[in-house]
């Protein structure tokens, strides 16, 4: 130990040698103030370390939470890209339609068949429901529910349908529910009980209609804009003409061929009809394979609600009267059966011309503008079913009814397609309005029947109740419209 502290003094002596020639005092102060700044140098030195530990551990941590913020953020914009694929913000916008030329009419056409084969046939059933109840032994209401089971299904089908217009499948769609709609007729001729024309004529006939028809309508309304309003409106003038033609021909061939032959002269008219719209018909936009069966944002928007609302109470009184005005006929007035089955093509016919005529005018002020003050004279004409206690005040009745009801068939595809704001929605929107309607289809004419047979088979009160059904519709509308516009009466909605 001693001869390694000589060699470290003896070490040193050549350093301290040149500093000799100075004072040692000053030597030896300066060689203590060397060693002081070493000692202190290494002690901010290790001062220095230990506190940069703490930064150190800082800096890593930032930069662990700033790597890990950009992978959350990687990842949220990665699943956000995902599930955009579900919505409609990442759709490209369609093309603007074409409001009009040879093809754009001629949709309008067949659109115009297909509404004559599906609604014109289930407004019809009134004439069916005036002879089956002569045939059959069950009670006018249990008869009703034949025809109800029709609307129901061809409409809640539309919630399905309507999305396969929008997904491009419009031509398998339109092929499978015609072939489901003619056999269910030509079975419906061979039908002769009760259970069997309801699975005929109800079920099969109902499932047929509703996978086209709503598709159908709705790809008219892609090809317009401008005139969208009169175009949907020419074509549903088809409901009005069918509602007479298939009246007219089940009260011609019924006396003279029976049932089963006149069910397939209606079945053979569908397949022809049907066969044309298949050749001709045609969808405009490209497919939209993303985006969901039933919008359910729609909901969120009072005014979409308060259409929905509208056309729901209006359906329950609207097919009570197309079913029960010739039943009404021969119960109350007396009518023979071709005379009552007269009122079934009156209430059918009287609105042809005025299928037209407010599409014309809802093109220039809006569809809610005109379906709402439609509505209140609807209801208005509806009350006034109560008064009616002669025949010719029953041919009045049905004449105006029909005017009003075909005032706002003709405008509800058009309202909905009003308040959507994408043209590839249309027929999404459109099938949930339909399904959401057929349960008032499907228990309105039942309901009416029911009430009818609870007083002693009078109509006053089955007459009320419908009455102010088509009033509560009339308020819904109002609430679509102030939602929609506010109170001013200027706004274009």
């Amino acid at each position: 130990m001693a001869s390694q502290v000589r060699d470290h003094e003896v070490g040193e002596k050549p350093h301290a040698a040149p500093d000799e020639s100075h004072d040692d005092g000053g030597s030896r102060t300066s060689s203590s103030h060397d060693g002081d700044g070493a000692d202190a140098d290494a002690t901010r030195a290790g001062v220095a370390k230990d506190e940069s530990l703490p930064v150190q551990r800082t800096q890593t941590r930032d930069r662990a939470s700033r790597i890990s913020e950009d992978l959350r953020r990687t990842t949220s914009n990665v699943l956000a890209r995902v599930a955009s694929r579900m919505t409609t913000r990442t759709w490209p916008e369609p093309p603007p339609p074409p409001d009009g030329g040879l093809n754009a009419w001629t949709q309008v056409a067949m659109g115009w068949l297909v509404i004559f084969t599906t609604w014109g046939w289930v407004n019809s059933f009134g004439s069916f429901q005036a002879y089956y109840t002569t045939v059959l032994p069950q009670s006018p209401s249990t008869v009703s529910w034949i025809g109800s089971v029709q609307i129901w299904f061809c409409l809640i089908i539309s919630v399905f349908s309507g999305r396969l217009l929008d997904a491009g499948l419009f031509l398998p769609t339109f092929l499978v529910g015609a072939v489901i709609q003619v056999v269910g007729m030509f079975l419906m001729s061979i039908s002769t009980q009760y259970w069997s024309l309801m699975l005929t004529q109800g079920v099969l006939t109902g499932i047929g209609s509703g996978i086209f028809f709503t598709p159908s309508l709705a790809l008219v309304a892609t090809y317009f804009s401008k005139r969208r309003g009169f175009a949907v409106g020419l074509a549903t003038t088809g409901n009005s003409a069918g509602g007479m033609i298939y009246p007219v021909v089940v009260r011609q061939l019924l006396p003279t061929l029976g049932f089963a032959w006149t069910a397939r002269v209606l079945a053979f008219i569908n397949l022809a009809c049907l066969s044309v719209v298949f050749t001709f018909m045609r969808p405009r936009l490209p497919p939209r394979k993303s985006g969901p069966i039933i919008d359910f944002t729609a909901f969120r928007e009072l005014v979409y609600n308060g259409v929905t609302v509208g056309i729901f109470a209006t359906s329950m009184s609207n097919y009570f009267t197309f079913y029960y005005i010739a039943s009404y006929g021969r119960e109350i007035l007396g009518l023979p059966y071709s005379e009552a089955s007269v009122m079934v093509i009156l209430i059918n016919g009287a609105g042809i011309v005025f299928r037209v005529i407010p599409p014309l005018i809802a093109d220039r002020i809006g569809p809610i503008n005109v379906v709402t003050p439609v509505t209140l004279c609807w209801a208005v004409v509806a009350f006034s079913w109560l008064a009616v206690d002669s025949i010719p005040g029953l041919y009045v009745f049905t004449c105006f009814y029909g005017v009003m009801s075909g005032s706002f068939q003709c405008l509800t595809p058009t309202t909905v397609a009003s308040i959507t704001d994408r043209l590839d929605m249309v027929g999404t929107r459109l099938g949930m309005v339909f399904s959401i309607s057929s349960f008032a289809s499907l228990t309105g004419p039942p309901i009416g029947g029911a009430i009818q047979a609870a007083h002693a088979g009078q109509f006053k009160h089955a007459q009320a109740w419908a009455a102010c059904m088509t009033l509560i519709g009339f308020v819904s509308f109002v609430v679509a419209r102030v939602s929609k516009a506010g109170l001013t009466l200027k706004v274009r909605c």
